[in-house]
């Protein structure tokens, strides 16, 4: 196996694996670290306002919060990672006899995304199976201890049960499991055949029922209509609804499972609460968004492989603002598909799309 590697990795490529490698490992972890040093300060007082216990925050909310971060910085420190030991590579003329001793800038770039395809194996898996499961423990975690001191649940929510039933509630308290003006209609195709009226409804967690209090039914048939007013009665039934529809968590569907995910969606499609395009963005970004180890590796190698007076300062600097750039459009694509009108999958897409582009013509006038 040693001989294999040997006989594919030449010396070059070695030395450029363990210069990426060394460089994106080390600056990754002084970043996380400096992220959970801020958070720490942050949190402190919730930390110890809910007599919070070292094990709950250690292996509870920072078993959660690292790989977050981790996976979320992965790629822009890869980028920084790369410009900055390509830029001082360049910057010590290690690159000039590399390209003129016959080695093509397609070969030079072997290494760089040999690397890049690890990162991105890695992050793919993470994503898909890791990330979910740790982020559940750190949502769970802020939710219980009050980290997000904004009203979670939701007003004004139409969903759609089945093919045939509708439900409308003005408002939900999740506090005691109740929520105000409920409405209930059942069609028959576009004809309105029933439709109930609620001043209340409570959700019970151990029968697993809705109670309806101080209702009116209202039965249509053609023309004919009839009333029943039960305003002094309740009555139990079983609906097609959770509590966890009308509460909306920040980041909540990236502590769903991927498998719990889909099955989220297909529900979604049915029943029309207006959190479809949040869950497909966050499943979609799950699987393109590691692509994006390729395009950032390119980007950098072009942009810093030149020796250029003033040292890595200038690759640097416009590495940091790149990032920036590439955080921006990234914000940009989820406003696109959660309030506008574009297709998940292409918000999702626009980012390394467009940075994929500014790669393409970057190598075109990189040093060969």
């Amino acid at each position: 196996m040693k001989a294999i590697l040997y006989s594919y990795f030449k010396v070059i490529d070695r030395y450029i694996i363990k210069k990426y490698m060394g460089t994106f490992l080390f600056t990754l972890g002084i970043f996380v670290i400096i992220t959970v040093v801020f958070d720490i300060s942050e949190h402190l007082d919730n930390f110890l306002k809910n007599n919070s216990s070292f094990q709950e925050i250690a292996f509870k909310y920072y078993a959660g919060f690292i790989p977050y971060y981790m996976n979320m910085l992965s790629p822009l420190i890869n980028f920084l990672a790369v410009i900055f030991f390509t830029a001082k590579m360049a910057n010590l003329t290690e690159i000039v006899p590399i390209l003129s001793g016959k080695v093509s800038f397609n070969r030079f770039l072997r290494p760089y995304f040999v690397c890049a395809t690890l990162i991105f194996v890695v992050s793919f898996f993470a994503n898909i199976y890791l990330i979910p499961y740790t982020n559940k423990l750190k949502i769970t975690f802020e939710n219980s201890h009050n980290f997000n001191s904004d009203d979670p649940t939701k007003s004004e929510v139409h969903i759609q049960l089945d093919k045939h039933t509708f439900v409308y509630l003005q408002s939900y308290d999740n506090t005691i499991h109740t929520g105000y003006q409920f409405v209930l209609e059942k069609f028959d195709k576009d004809q309105l055949r029933e439709k109930l009226v609620a001043n209340t409804i409570s959700y019970d967690s151990l029968k697993r029922v809705w109670t309806i209090s101080s209702y009116t039914v209202k039965y249509v048939n053609g023309l004919k209509e009839k009333w029943v007013d039960k305003l002094n009665q309740k009555k139990d039934t079983v609906l097609d609804m959770r509590p966890t529809d009308f509460i909306v968590y920040d980041n909540q569907y990236s502590a769903m499972s991927t498998s719990d995910l889909t099955k989220n969606i297909e529900r979604e499609e049915i029943r029309g609460t207006g959190a479809l395009k949040d869950m497909q963005y966050e499943k979609y970004k799950r699987f393109i968004y590691p692509l994006s180890s390729y395009v950032l590796t390119l980007i950098g190698v072009s942009i810093s492989s030149r020796k250029v007076r003033g040292g890595i300062g200038l690759p640097l600097g416009i590495g940091i603002f790149l990032c920036f750039g590439y955080i921006v459009i990234d914000k940009f694509a989820l406003v696109f598909a959660v309030k506008g009108n574009w297709p998940p999958i292409l918000a999702v897409c626009m980012p390394n799309g467009l940075f994929g582009l500014v790669g393409y013509y970057l190598l075109s006038k990189a040093p060969k």
